[in-house]
């Protein structure tokens, strides 16, 4: 089933929610790489070319898994749920979201700072406005580095809090999203 119930998601919000995580931890890991990288280095200008590309579809995603998670149905919280988890899992979620949102508008204002736009796969152009702030291109870049360790942070805390579940408390949240019922 592609839509979500009330008790499992359903296989859109699955392959979101993994090729977001895909996405988040390739990116993390290209740009924790490519900031070393010179300018003899072959991947020079790749690697950033695919570190933005990458990134501005992942938002694009984000965007529409925002939309669907108000359109769909949310699986009901389990029963053996404690009220300090619920609280916990709404801020880890929301604050999961808000940080993927910030890291990635920082970076298009990383980019975008000299007035020109970002080629996305050269597929096609996201304009650029130009330096709309002092010294935009530093201050987006200090924003884009302190919140991705944060969002890594994070997502290992949600990757944590996902296998205590599954391994301690042995109820179904981590199942329910790795596979979908038909």
């Amino acid at each position: 089933m592609l839509r979500n119930t009330e008790r499992s998601y359903g296989l859109l919000a699955i392959i979101m929610h993994w090729g977001s995580a895909a996405a988040v931890i390739g990116l993390f890991a290209v740009g924790f790489w490519m900031v070393d990288l010179t300018y003899y280095s072959s991947w020079y200008r790749t690697a950033p070319h695919l570190h933005k590309s990458i990134g501005l579809i992942l938002l694009l995603l984000t965007i529409f898994r925002l939309a669907w998670r108000f359109y769909s149905t949310k699986p009901v919280e389990l029963a053996t749920y404690k009220s300090w988890e619920k609280r916990a899992g709404h801020l880890a979620h929301n604050m999961l979201y808000l940080l993927m949102l910030l890291i990635m508008l920082s970076g298009y204002f990383i980019s975008t700072a000299d007035g020109r736009g970002i080629w996305v796969f050269d597929w096609f152009e996201i304009p650029g406005f130009g330096e709309l702030i002092s010294n935009q291109a530093d201050i987006a870049g200090a924003i884009h580095q302190y919140f991705a360790y944060g969002l890594i942070a994070l997502v290992v805390i949600h990757a944590l809090g996902a296998l205590k579940h599954h391994f301690i408390d042995k109820d179904q949240t981590l199942s329910r999203m790795l596979k979908f019922k038909r």
